[in-house]
């Protein structure tokens, strides 16, 4: 037994194993993703020599045999440099301030500086998720910046508050349709039709009637508050008192209303405090007009403005299109199908030169908010589909839960359905952004002058008139708009990541 089990005793030492093949790093990356099959070897080399055929004349042009000195074309011409010329930096030097500021005059330029640094200051917190204070944060925001960059960047007064509005435009609706009702009671068509036609004029005359009625209280206060020497702040007032009212009594009045009285005083407070500081009831800062205004804060302004006006719109349309009553359903869908059935274009020339003549003539909008306006809605109703696309991706047991647990629908909504449907459509909201971002450059067809089209107007300089001007400035803006575009996509990812822990567990 001893004798058979020494036989089975190896009497040589073992050659050494090969190394593990190596997974990690570059090689490892390479062996496991680029190189582990026929197929993929060919698609590489054929991506690398893409790569090379586009990558370096990029290079060559932007850098390599760009010129980067001068005061003027001569400096971006072969026959005075003597080589091939690349990118003339030194005509982007020139009209940088062009792209960015636009028109807007120069010795007025530290008010959109401001206003860029107040918006990035208040940004910046949102978008850190361990930063404290997320509720002030985002007040300050979406309530109180957007008025203080109006005015910084416009500058002017007010003339009046909210009962100074209310009361003109609800004037002005008034007495539109008790003209437009007194029209059509008039007509003298014979028939059938005419007599329709008063009935429907007779019905728009008495809705007529109804708002001069509903609005002679605000129209009392606002002729009561312009006997005063300064009716701007006896106007901030009178409209505090009746928010702070009807804001105590919605909410429940003596029982649990107290805690929204005190938050719609202090923010009346912040707004009182924010006339003073920036002099708005002494007549502000000087007023530059809209139609100075151009270059990078036209896009910042306006698809900042239709990305954060259109999500609210989205959300509502989305929960009118689910909604169990018929007419908020039916008036959902008509209005997203309209708006999603025009191009942008076709929306932009409807609200500059046809919503003027839908408005009562002593109320008028300024050019680039019926833009802002128009954007927006466009832009809700394509976020009403993905957002109604996330709804549907709930499961039904969530709310039912809720429901059996005792919350209300909009506690349902808010808290468990809507942050759950939210949740599923990220990518698709932040295409939706990235598109709109880069659809601002459309008006141009309206006469307002974004980033692009301070481009395409500094081409008609003499000065600068070169073969490279045209590319270098493509190549600048679009430079500009990628960097925008891929950081939202990035933090979008880092959104996603950071909300869909739990599927990763």
């Amino acid at each position: 037994m001893t004798e058979q089990a020494a036989s089975f005793v190896r009497q040589d030492i073992v050659g050494p194993r090969r190394a593990p093949v190596r997974t990690t790093g570059v090689i490892g990356f390479a062996r496991e993703r680029l190189f582990n099959s026929p197929l993929n070897i060919m698609i590489t080399l054929i991506g690398a020599a893409l790569l090379w055929l586009t990558l370096v004349p990029v290079v060559k042009f932007l850098l390599i045999d760009a010129v980067w000195q001068g005061s003027d074309r001569n400096a971006c011409l072969e026959a005075n440099v003597g080589r091939v010329v690349g990118a003339c930096w030194p005509y982007i030097q020139a009209k940088f301030d062009q792209f960015i500021y636009g028109f807007y005059p120069a010795e007025e330029r530290w008010r959109v500086n401001l206003t860029f640094v107040l918006g990035a200051l208040l940004l910046l917190p949102l978008l850190v998720p361990r930063a404290p204070a997320k509720a002030l944060n985002s007040g300050l925001y979406f309530a109180a910046y957007p008025v203080i960059g109006f005015f910084l960047l416009r500058g002017g007064g007010l003339k009046g508050f909210a009962i100074h509005w209310l009361a003109d435009l609800g004037s002005g609706l008034a007495s539109s349709f008790q003209d437009a009702g007194a029209r059509l009671a008039a007509t003298t068509i014979m028939g059938a039709l005419g007599q329709g036609l008063s009935f429907i004029g007779r019905l728009v005359g008495w809705i007529g009637d109804g708002l001069a009625i509903l609005m002679w209280p605000v129209e009392w206060l606002r002729d009561y508050t312009e006997r005063f020497h300064s009716p701007l702040w006896a106007d901030v007032a009178a409209t505090a008192i009746i928010v702070s009212l009807l804001m105590f009594f919605l909410t429940g009045g003596f029982r649990n209303g107290w805690r929204a009285l005190f938050k719609s005083i202090a923010i009346f407070a912040g707004i009182a405090v924010v006339i003073v500081v920036m002099g708005l009831d002494r007549g502000g800062l000087p007023i530059v007009d809209t139609r100075s205004w151009g270059g990078l804060l036209v896009t910042l302004v306006v698809s900042v403005s239709g990305i954060v006006a259109s999500m609210p719109v989205g959300m509502v349309l989305a929960l009118g299109r689910r909604s169990t009553i018929p007419l908020i359903r039916v008036f959902s869908i008509a209005f997203i199908e309209f708006w999603r059935g025009v191009p942008l274009i076709t929306v932009l020339f409807f609200a500059t030169y046809m919503l003027p003549l839908f408005l009562p003539g002593n109320f008028t909008v300024d050019g680039l908010v019926r833009v802002l306006i128009g954007i927006a809605l466009f832009a809700g109703a394509y976020n009403a589909e993905v957002i109604r696309g996330g709804l549907q991706a709930v499961p039904r047991g969530q709310a039912e839960a809720a429901s059996a647990l005792g919350l209300s629908y909009w506690k349902t909504t808010g808290l468990i359905v809507m942050p759950q449907a939210l949740r599923n459509v990220i990518p698709a909201l932040v295409n939706s952004f990235i598109a709109l971002f880069k659809d601002t450059t459309l008006v141009l067809i309206v006469a307002i002058f974004d980033l692009l089209g301070q481009l395409r107007a500094s081409f008609a300089d003499p000065n600068w008139a070169t073969p490279s001007t045209l590319f270098t400035g493509f190549a600048f803006t679009g430079i500009i708009y990628f960097v925008f575009c891929f950081g939202m996509s990035r933090y979008s990812l880092f959104v996603e990541r950071r909300l869909n822990v739990h599927k990763n567990v």
